[in-house]
């Protein structure tokens, strides 16, 4: 499955937070009815697998460097017969250049065409082993990856046609004009979209002329003018062997593990890392309203937050979960919806990337509402600051936190996610255990440092998106407040 359009401007919902983004999807295969009859030896369920179930396991993890230069973490795991690889190249959108959408067009391009196989005959190789493909492009980085069945004679013809596909894609010119009307039908449906907009904008105020200021699938300008040559030349440089992260988890020896690498690793172009980008600047401070018809506003504020090897990151994901980076009872659900009913949901998040990643609040509320939720929201990232969290509050976090930890190697896909995060942005190899400790060690004088030496509420980049109406106060806060008026949340 190709994950190629998800969302690349809601950073996040990444998946660590912040390690990748993890940033919605197009099917790269035919799709299929649910009557439609399956190959034999298709991986379908737990069930199939001999009624083994997953446990959890301390990670040791292995690593070593390819002959070419790629980076390998390796965790064996012999619970499943079954094992995930996952390639993570500096390929993302700042490596763009002055070509915006041509990393994602060379990403989404990968699994069109190898020698002898079109885009259906690919699906269906890797469907006919039981296999997954996987692919996306985002702003640091570009990934593949597959999920296969162990047993040598579903594991080597699946790891042929993976290394093929990411190794020597063929890039055939009618799959590239298909995929840019796909993307220019995107961005004509965005112009729909009030959080798409806003988001765009948010990132051009916050980034100004640096490489994350332009939208990973590119623009409308852009696009059409990516050639085949250009995709070439990218896929060479940007997909070479000494720019990757080779990430195993599963059911495999170190010897097989190793053939592994050393298959995929020889088997793409040679070549050096690529330079990561430059840190930003820092931006102006102040709003942008972009007018839209809608009944609601979207708010954004955002501010440069930190790059991914920041050694604060454990002090501002847990100061962050008390602001507004969990559910419900944080400081801006709790003000925001709970005693006011202003929103359906108000969430924060730091996104660290290779250099400084945003930090953002997000929200929507009505629109005659929307000048005072701005202004409560901005009073309680101020009086956050300054007062910094509760005991209660630090010791809730550190239990929610405790609580969540055992998810992070709860499987083979979250494991081999964790390896990429690791080696791309080149992190302790204990760097889960380390976080979890300075995580549970952190006090509350430590954690408001760490939020007010990294933000600050006068410097805030604002974009909201709706309407100009007329302003009503907002109401006073209750423990019973009013429902919104509308039956469903207005994305």
């Amino acid at each position: 499955m190709s994950d190629r359009s998800a969302p690349r401007y809601t950073l996040f919902g990444l998946a660590i937070i912040a390690l990748v983004v993890a940033i919605a999807v197009l099917l790269a295969r035919p799709a299929q009815s649910e009557t439609a009859a399956r190959p034999a030896n298709s991986l379908q369920s737990l069930a199939e697998l001999d009624g083994k179930a997953p446990s959890r396991r301390q990670l040791n993890i292995q690593h070593w460097t390819t002959a070419e230069g790629a980076r390998v973490l390796f965790v064996e795991a012999h619970e499943l017969p079954m094992f995930d690889l996952r390639l993570t190249f500096a390929a993302g959108s700042s490596q763009d250049g002055g070509s915006p959408g041509l990393a994602t067009l060379t990403n989404a391009m990968l699994n069109e065409g190898v020698a002898g196989k079109d885009v259906t005959a690919i699906a269906e190789g890797f469907e006919g082993l039981g296999a997954d493909f996987g692919n996306g492009s985002y702003r640091d980085m570009a990934v593949a990856s597959l999920r296969s069945l162990s047993a040598a004679d579903k594991r080597e013809p699946a790891l042929k046609l993976f290394t093929d596909v990411v190794g020597k894609p063929t890039f055939p010119q009618e799959a590239l004009a298909r995929i840019k009307n796909q993307l220019l039908a995107g961005f004509e449906y965005e112009k729909q979209n009030p959080g798409k907009i806003g988001s765009k904008a948010l990132f051009a105020k916050l980034y100004g002329e640096h490489p994350y200021a332009h939208p990973s699938d590119g623009t409308a300008q852009s696009l059409p003018g990516i050639t085949l040559e250009q995709l070439r030349a990218f896929h060479a440089k940007a997909y070479a062997a000494g720019n990757t992260v080779i990430a195993l988890v599963g059911d495999l020896s170190r010897d097989e593990a190793e053939a592994i690498a050393a298959q995929v690793s020889a088997g793409l172009p040679k070549g050096q890392a690529l330079a990561k980008p430059v840190q930003p600047v820092e931006p102006k401070p102040g709003a942008t309203h972009i007018d839209f018809p809608s009944k609601q506003t979207h708010l954004m504020l955002a501010e440069l937050g930190i790059d991914r090897n920041d050694p604060d990151w454990a002090a501002l994901s847990l100061g962050n979960q008390i602001l507004g980076g969990g559910a419900f009872g944080t400081r801006l659900m709790s003000e925001v919806r709970e005693k006011r009913g202003l929103t359906y949901g108000v969430y924060s998040v730091f996104s660290p990337m290779q250099v400084r990643g945003p930090f953002m609040i997000n929200l929507q509320t009505r629109a005659e509402l929307s000048e005072g939720t701005l202004t409560l929201v901005k009073d309680i990232l101020t009086d956050y600051l300054k007062t910094g969290p509760t005991q209660q509050e630090l010791d809730d976090a550190k239990r929610e936190l405790a609580g969540s930890f055992p998810l992070s190697n709860a499987s083979n896909s979250s494991i081999v996610g964790q390896l990429g995060a690791i080696g791309f942005y080149n992190l302790p190899l204990s760097w889960l255990e380390d976080f979890m400790q300075q995580s549970q060690a952190l006090t509350v004088e430590q954690v408001k440092a760490a939020m007010n030496k990294h933000l600050a509420a006068d410097k805030l980049v604002i974009v909201t998106v709706g309407p100009k109406v007329e302003q009503k106060p907002l109401p006073a806060p209750t423990d019973k407040p009013a429902e919104q008026p509308l039956g469903v949340p207005e994305h």
